[in-house]
């Protein structure tokens, strides 16, 4: 760590966030405290998240606490934070289910473990007070690491089918469209926008002025993450639609695929454009250029728990959870490997993909550290481009000029908490809530599935996927995968035929079901996967999620 703290991005206390920030002067760390069921828990919350009790309020705790994942960060993220450094998740030892995302400071980096014990250490900015945590080597040498939080039974909490009626039977995937896909094209996010639309409108053999539904994610968006959502299209090709909607709290990006077939199931539209467009990688040529000013107020929202500490990235929060996940199964990063060396093998047999060149093991162990356990292969690539898909009502599909695709099963339940820290750490939260969901929607199976298009924002997404989805269990990805065997095109589980985000490009979600849609019509030329009825569909990096069965007509 650097002698001197760095320049940290401070939070913006709220009303109920400030008691918090402001309540370490007297170098003791308080939480909020159920006083009905003494549970504690944290970010405050007005009711307990057990009893639901109103009864709460911060209390003191002794300030100590185990590491339970962390993050060593090799990349700059922040221009004034620099590495390295470490962010870790820590849980208190009177509660465990209390988590705080931190720093560990006052040691060298690679003398930070799962299981570590540490106290609190305030950091003081005006009136505000950050807890950061140091080794606390007394407690450790006397009573040995700490323990870890066990993984909640998630999957029992869920509801059964509110009807035997399935809205996914009463609509088709008709149409599909792509933009440019590339790094730092500088075009007009809203043009690339335009590109997709018309281009899955034709796909589907439909008119302008036949598409009276919109869908997006997530709407209006910062650093290059939207072209500005439903009014920038509207705009564009002046499109008079009956229904629309765009927002981020959906069952992952491809959630708004999922709300547009609702609307054309319960007959307020026919066809639906849905549509997702990025331009990250163009944004942050313009922010580094200076040509682009950023907002560099207060850190607000979920980032008020987060910048503080340098955790800006997904990197870093998701880093936290695999190394937690490889210390409880003792595991390394072969699986991880695997999964990377496969979608540049898949790339390679794609014309689009963004990075086409081999790679092997020994390329991917010798890449440089983003943040651990993370290298550079094991991180997707941002780029700048759009998707498109056509939901169109079931019985208009056969008036379509290509094979329809048909919905079998949308998995959107969320049986773990909204948090990146405060639940289970053995996965990408939120990845076995809608896989359990999408299999209770549906009498098929893994055994059915033909190709799995498996969210790979980061490689240890898409082992979450697998293990979520049920192709293996808890721990086991690194067996089931096989060295890469198993995940090949050849294999019992072709992954990511296209490359993925790893190295197609992250198009953020409908990357995977436009692949899908190829693979289901027989049309991925160089890298169809023989024979190809079912495939599995998942989106989300983490909170929230979703997950699709399609199938061939």
């Amino acid at each position: 760590m650097p002698e001197d703290p760095p320049l940290r991005p401070l939070p913006q206390p709220t009303l109920s966030s400030a008691a918090f920030w402001r309540s370490g002067a007297d170098g003791v760390l308080r939480i909020t405290r159920c006083a009905d069921c003494a549970r504690h828990f944290h970010p405050p919350l007005p009711v307990c998240p057990s009893c639901r009790s109103h009864s709460v309020g911060l209390a003191p705790t002794s300030g100590k606490a185990v590491v339970v994942g962390f993050s060593v960060t090799e990349q700059s993220w922040l221009p004034s934070f620099p590495p390295p450094y470490v962010v870790a998740v820590v849980a208190l030892v009177e509660d465990d289910r209390a988590r705080l995302t931190t720093n560990i400071v006052g040691c060298e980096p690679d003398e930070v473990h799962i299981g570590m014990r540490v106290r609190v250490r305030f950091e003081q900015h005006d009136d505000l007070y950050v807890p950061l945590f140091e080794s606390d080597r007394e407690a450790e040498a006397a009573e040995g690491p700490g323990p870890l939080p066990e993984p909640r039974a998630v999957r029992t909490a869920l509801r059964p089918m509110a009807t035997q009626r399935k809205y996914e039977d009463a609509v088709a995937l008709t149409g599909v469209g792509q933009s440019r896909v590339g790094r730092r094209l500088m075009v007009d996010p809203v043009a690339l926008t335009v590109d997709a639309c018309l281009a899955a409108i034709e796909d589907a053999g439909l008119e302008l002025d036949e598409i009276d539904g919109l869908s997006t994610y997530p709407a209006v968006s910062p650093s290059g993450m939207s072209e500005g959502g439903i009014t920038a299209l509207c705009e564009a090709l002046q499109l008079r639609p009956t229904w629309i909607n765009g927002g981020s709290e959906l069952p992952g990006q491809i959630g708004s695929i999922t709300a547009g077939m609702l609307a054309v199931a319960s007959g307020l539209c026919r066809h639906v454009l849905c549509f997702r467009t990025v331009w990250e990688s163009s944004h942050t040529a313009l922010v580094r250029s200076g040509r682009w000013q950023t907002d560099n107020g207060r850190a607000t929202g979920m980032y008020e728990w987060r910048a503080p500490f340098g955790a800006m990235s997904a990197a870093q929060w998701i880093g936290c959870n695999a190394s937690h996940y490889m210390h409880r199964y003792g595991v390394g990063r072969d699986a991880l490997g695997a999964i990377a060396i496969t979608a540049r093998a898949g790339a390679a047999r794609n014309p689009e993909a963004l990075y086409r060149e081999p790679l092997t093991l020994d390329d991917y162990f010798a890449a440089r550290t983003v943040t651990t356990p993370f290298g550079l292969y094991d991180c997707d690539v941002p780029c700048d481009g759009a998707v498109a898909v056509i939901v169109s009502a079931r019985e208009t599909a056969a008036d379509r000029p290509r094979p329809p695709v048909l919905v079998e099963a949308v998995g959107s339940a969320i049986l773990e908490r909204l948090s990146w820290d405060q639940d289970t750490l053995t996965h990408t939260p939120q990845s076995f809530g809608a896989s359990t969901h999408v299999w209770s929607r549906t009498d098929l199976t893994t055994a059915d599935v033909d190709v799995a298009l498996l969210y790979d924002g980061f490689t240890f997404n898409a082992l979450s996927w697998m293990e979520g989805l049920g192709f293996c269990g808890p721990g086991e990805a690194t067996d089931f995968i096989a060295g890469g065997k198993t995940i090949a095109l050849d294999g019992a589980l072709p992954l990511n035929p296209h490359g993925g985000q790893l190295s197609a490009g992250r198009l953020h979600g409908y990357g995977f079901v436009r692949e899908a849609m190829l693979q289901l019509r027989g049309a991925a030329h160089g890298r169809q996967v023989e024979d190809a009825h079912v495939a599995v569909v998942t989106s989300g990096g983490g909170v929230p999620s979703g997950a699709m069965l399609l199938r061939r007509a």
